[in-house]
């Protein structure tokens, strides 16, 4: 997204695809390779960047409505849906990065 820096375009299409909205972490997670089938039928070759998204909100209105199932998974179950290999290792190795909380003292 022109204009956006990864983490902010992440956040816009988690609420897009998906209707969460929350604080997302500036860094990824990691990233992923897959071919992407164009309008054309063409296919272009995408590297994505995963991000961690610590949810604070769910709507059912959202842009892409209706385009996707939406289901609560754990990570594991995650992996065994995904078809890219580097996505399910992803999936597989994710531990949640939770806000850092202030030491004893």
């Amino acid at each position: 997204m022109k204009g956006k820096k990864p983490f902010e375009a992440a956040a816009i299409e988690a609420w897009e695809e998906a209707g969460v909205r929350g604080t997302v972490r500036k860094k990824p997670v990691g990233c992923y390779t897959y071919l992407k089938e164009l309008d054309d039928g063409d296919v272009a070759p995408c590297i994505v960047d995963v991000f961690q998204i610590e949810i604070t909100e769910i709507s059912n209105d959202f842009k892409e409505q209706g385009q996707r199932i939406l289901e609560w998974v754990s990570p594991d179950e995650a992996a065994r849906r995904v078809r890219e290999v580097e996505l399910k290792s992803l999936l597989v190795e994710f531990e949640a990065r939770g806000r850092k909380t202030p030491g004893p003292g």
